[in-house]
């Protein structure tokens, strides 16, 4: 269940406690599911009985406490509890749905995008937010700044990125970097937005674009990158060897499993919740990278799809004289659709994702 799906469930909730004379409120037209903070539990959480409280005429844990039975009795749910004043959390079912995976497999490396955003690298006239990114001429502001206005592009914004300092050459040839100015009149239309991270320590040019960019990009803005070959190490203790080796394996399996004569079909596969959740979570990852204007959060979410998928392959292919079955091809799907996240993560990154290592 994605979260848009979840935040439907919620809704169907409260409209059938008003329709049982339960609920004396207006249906809001759409409440917000999130993951759950401090003190919270399970894999989601809403606040809608505390925005249902005042116009109900109930405490909202009496609102929370009304909602429960109706939320937990509803298909893809596993248990909801009260926490707090009244949060809602929510555990899922155990098994990844179909549906997700069919979306993910559909959306391709654009899965997450808002439904009017334009390729990355390009602009839209019908986009929504209009942002001026500006940053100094360092590095890693630079890079910052170039995957912040990708992240943003994804999200249906229009974008315009000037630097106000000398920017090398080699930042464009080697680490791929798009700056439209380097200096100029800003746009009145335009909200404006400085990036300014702290500054790389290091040349990272040495470590070649896809190590460097993620070396200036995993870590969060206010922390010190670390400019060192360590982001050139093939081991899984390397979170940009983990991310891309994962996505490779992904499609390794697709190869073997076309070798063997299946081919991928979604369906149901129990005891993948975290990686269930994970590839759910990455519209809202996007979303949240694009309005904070944190591309670390995006590199931080890959690693968790990453670690998530890696636990499901060895189960995808059949093993010694098995045939393959339904679920070896709802594994594969879903395997396939991590792979999928994976990529177009990457790509957002400004990362190569080869499907060889």
């Amino acid at each position: 269940m994605t979260p848009v799906e979840l935040s439907r469930t919620v809704l169907r909730a409260v409209r059938r406690a008003v329709d049982e004379g339960e609920l004396s409120v207006s249906v809001p037209e759409r409440v917000v599911v999130t993951v759950p903070g401090g003190g919270g539990c399970g894999d989601y959480a809403t606040n809608v009985a505390l925005q249902l409280a005042r116009p109900a005429g109930q405490p909202s844990l009496r609102v929370a406490e009304i909602l429960r039975p109706y939320l937990a009795g509803a298909d893809g749910v596993a248990d909801v509890v009260v926490t707090g004043p009244g949060f809602l959390n929510i555990s899922l079912g155990g098994s990844a749905p179909a549906g997700l995976v069919e979306e993910i497999l559909r959306d391709g490396p654009r899965y997450g995008y808002a439904p009017s955003a334009p390729s990355p690298s390009a602009e839209s006239r019908d986009a929504g937010e209009l942002v001026e990114l500006s940053c100094p001429g360092e590095v890693r502001a630079v890079v910052v700044m170039d995957t912040v206005a990708r992240i943003l592009r994804s999200q249906s914004a229009a974008v315009r990125t000037r630097c106000e300092g000398e920017i090398v050459p080699q930042w464009a040839d080697i680490l791929g970097v798009r700056v439209d100015e380097r200096s100029g009149q800003e746009q009145a239309a335009f909200s404006r937005y400085a990036v300014r991270p702290v500054p790389a320590p290091a040349d990272p040019l040495p470590l070649g674009r896809d190590a460097a960019r993620w070396a200036l990009l995993h870590p969060a803005g206010h922390d010190r990158p670390r400019i060192t070959d360590e982001h050139l190490v093939q081991r899984e203790s390397n979170p940009l060897f983990l991310v891309r080796y994962a996505h490779a394996r992904t499609r390794a399996l697709s190869r073997n499993a076309a070798d063997l004569g299946f081919t991928a079909e979604p369906g149901v596969v129990a005891g993948t919740r975290e990686l269930d959740i994970a590839l759910a979570d990455h519209p809202r990852v996007l979303a949240r990278a694009a309005a904070h204007r944190a591309p670390d959060r995006l590199a931080r979410h890959l690693v968790t799809v990453a670690d998530a998928v890696l636990a499901l392959l060895p189960a995808v292919l059949p093993l010694g004289a098995e045939k393959p079955a339904a679920a070896h091809r709802a594994r594969l799907a879903l395997a396939a659709a991590a792979g999928t996240v994976l990529a177009g993560g990457l790509s957002l990154l400004g990362i190569d994702a080869p499907d060889h290592l």
